[in-house]
C-alpha cells in the first residue's frame, strides 16, 4: 500500500520539470496525471470482483508485477505521449493495489480483529501522502538523479513487497468455477472513464455547458445504464448490484463518494495553498502538513485498537466525520494571512477524522457481506471513493480557478492596472515571479483568500457523509475471518446434505432423534 500510494503522490513535484524536458503542453500536464487516475479507478472493481474467483495472491503479485512494469517504462520515457501511455499500465497495477491489500487483511483476520490491521494500512496511506511530494522534491533537485528517478525509485520498493509476499503470504485457495463478465467490465470501465475524462478536462479544454460537454455526459451515463442492465442479467456479475439492497452497503458507498470528493479534492489544493499563497517551497509545503498527517496516523491506530477490544465500531465513523466536517470548516475560514500555528490545529482537527472514516467504512461494509462477495463489497467502496475523489479534484479546481480569476480582476481593477497587465496576471502561476511587486501581492492574496471557499464545498461533502453514516445500523463484528466463514458455511452446507429425513417426523434423522 506505501508503494501505491507513493507513486500517486511522488510524481507531484516533478511534473513541471518532465513537462518541460519533454517538451508537453498544459493539456498533457493533466492527462500525465489523468491517465494513472483513469487506469486504476476504473479497473478497481474489476480487481476485487476477480479476487472472488481466482488465488488473491496470485492478483496481489500481478498487480504489483504490472505496476513494476509501467514505473520502469514511465521512467524511459522519450516523449509525454509515451509518459502517458505507460502511466495507464502503472494505473492498471495501481488499481489493483488498492483494492487487493485490503481484501487480503479481510481474508487473513476477523472484523473484530481488522480494525487493529487497517489502522496501520491508514496511517502508512497518510505517511505515503506526505512523503512523496518531499522525495519527489528532493530527487529532481539532485542533478545526478533527475525525474526519471520518481518512477525508478518505486521499483525496489515493489521488489521487496513482491520477495515478502512470495515467501509470507498463505493464503487457502477457494476453487471456483471462474466466470468473468467481461462484457459488464468493459462497459463500467468505458462509462467510468468518460464521466472522469468530462469532469478533468471540463473548464480547461472546452467549456462545461458546451455541445462537447453535453456529449461526453450523455455518452457516459448511456455506457453505465447499459452496464447496469447487463449486470442484472449475468451470473457473475462485476459489481452484484444485490449488494444494494444492504443498508449498510449502500449508505456506506454514499458516505465514500463524499469522504473522496472531500479528501481528495479538498487536500490537493493545500499544497497550492502553501506554495502560491504563503510562499513556502515545495519541501516545506509538505512538511506543513505534517498535522494533519499524524492526527490520521494517532486516530487510525487507536480507533482501530479500540475496535478491536470493544467491538464497537460506529461511534468512530461518526466521531471521525463530525471532526472531518469541522476541520472543512475551520479550514474554510482561512485566508492569505493566517497564522500558521492556528492553520497547524485546523489541519490537525482534520486528520483525526481521517484516520477514523476512511478504513472503518471498508470495515463496516465487510462485516455485512457474505465471504463470497467480499473482494466485489470492498472494492465497490473503493471504487465509488476514488471516482468521489476524481471528480472532486476537477470540480473543486474549476471553483477555485473561477473564484481566484475574479479575486485577481478585483484586485487589479482597485489598483488600476490596465489590460495587458491582466491578462499576465491571470495567464497562470507560470510567470508569478516575473510579475511586478504589487501584482504578484495581488495573485498570491488570490490564491489565498479563494482556497477558502474550496474548504468550506469539501465541508458540505463531508457533512453529507457524515448524515449518511448517522443512518448506518451497526451490527456486531464477526469474530472469523473470510475464510474461516466460508470453510464454516461449506460444512454446514455438506452436513445438510448429508442427513437423511425421518419420514415419521419430516426432520433429519438427527434432529428427530434428539427430539
Amino acid at each position: 500500500m506505501f508503494v501505491a500510494f507513493l507513486s500517486s503522490t511522488i510524481v507531484s513535484n516533478a511534473l513541471p520539470v518532465i513537462i518541460t524536458d519533454l517538451h508537453g503542453t498544459q493539456d498533457q500536464y493533466t492527462w500525465v496525471v489523468t491517465a494513472t487516475l483513469l487506469a486504476s479507478t476504473a479497473t478497481t472493481p474489476i480487481w476485487g470482483k476477480t479476487s472472488d474467483l481466482v488465488n488473491k495472491k496470485l492478483l496481489v503479485q500481478l498487480s504489483l508485477v504490472l505496476f513494476t512494469l509501467g514505473s520502469i517504462l514511465a521512467g524511459l520515457s522519450q516523449s509525454v505521449g509515451m509518459l502517458i501511455g505507460f502511466r495507464v499500465i502503472q494505473g492498471l497495477g495501481l488499481g489493483g493495489l488498492q483494492a487487493l491489500v485490503v481484501i487480503v487483511i479481510a481474508s487473513m483476520f476477523s472484523p473484530r480483529e481488522r480494525g487493529r490491521y487497517q489502522g496501520p494500512i491508514a496511517a502508512v496511506m497518510s505517511v505515503a501522502t506526505v512523503a512523496g511530494p518531499l522525495i519527489g522534491g528532493v530527487i529532481v533537485d539532485t542533478s545526478w538523479l533527475g525525474w526519471r528517478w520518481t518512477f525508478y525509485v518505486c521499483v525496489p520498493l515493489a521488489v521487496i513487497a513482491l520477495f515478502v509476499i512470495q515467501r509470507t503470504l498463505d493464503l487457502p485457495h477457494v476453487r471456483k468455477d471462474v466466470r468473468i463478465d467481461y462484457v459488464g467490465a468493459a462497459l463500467i470501465a468505458a462509462g467510468v472513464s468518460t464521466l472522469l475524462i468530462w469532469v478533468t478536462l471540463a473548464g480547461k479544454s472546452f467549456d462545461w455547458a458546451s455541445g462537447f460537454s453535453y456529449g461526453l455526459v450523455a455518452l457516459g451515463v448511456i455506457l453505465l445504464a447499459v452496464a447496469v442492465w447487463t449486470e442484472t442479467r449475468v451470473a457473475d456479475p462485476i459489481i452484484p448490484l444485490y449488494l444494494f439492497r444492504d443498508r449498510t452497503i449502500t449508505l456506506a458507498t454514499v458516505a465514500s463518494v463524499a469522504v473522496g470528493v472531500a479528501l481528495f479534492g479538498g487536500a490537493v489544493f493545500l499544497g497550492q495553498y502553501f506554495q502560491i499563497a504563503r510562499g513556502y517551497s515545495p519541501t516545506a509545503a509538505g512538511l506543513l502538513t505534517l498535522p494533519m498527517v499524524i492526527g490520521s496516523m494517532v486516530s487510525a491506530s487507536v480507533s482501530g485498537s479500540l475496535i478491536t477490544r470493544y467491538g464497537r465500531w460506529k461511534i468512530y465513523l461518526v466521531v471521525g466525520a463530525a471532526m472531518m466536517t469541522l476541520g472543512f470548516g475551520l479550514l474554510s475560514t482561512i485566508d492569505a494571512h493566517t497564522n500558521m500555528v492556528l492553520l497547524g490545529g485546523f489541519l490537525f482537527i482534520l486528520g483525526v477524522g481521517m484516520g477514523m472514516t476512511m478504513q472503518n467504512l471498508v470495515l463496516a461494509v465487510q462485516n455485512n457481506v457474505r465471504p463470497d462477495d467480499l473482494g466485489s463489497a470492498t472494492s465497490t467502496v473503493a471504487f465509488f471513493r476514488s471516482l468521489g475523489g476524481a471528480a472532486g479534484v476537477s470540480v473543486l479546481g474549476a471553483v477555485l480557478s473561477n473564484h481566484v480569476t475574479d479575486l485577481i480582476a478585483r484586485g487589479l481593477s482597485a489598483l488600476g492596472v490596465g489590460a495587458g497587465q491582466s491578462d499576465g496576471a491571470t495567464a497562470g502561476l507560470a510567470n508569478l515571479n516575473e510579475l511586478p511587486t504589487p501584482i504578484a501581492d495581488i495573485v498570491r492574496g488570490a490564491y489565498g483568500d479563494g482556497t477558502a471557499r474550496i474548504f468550506l464545498v469539501a465541508a458540505v461533502m463531508a457533512g453529507l457523509s457524515l448524515i449518511a453514516i448517522l443512518f448506518i445500523k451497526e451490527v456486531a463484528l464477526n469474530t472469523l475471518s473470510a475464510d474461516q466463514q466460508r470453510m464454516v458455511d461449506s460444512r454446514n452446507a455438506a452436513d445438510v446434505d448429508d442427513e437423511t429425513v425421518d419420514p415419521s417426523s419430516g426432520l433429519p434423522e438427527r434432529a428427530a432423534g434428539a427430539t
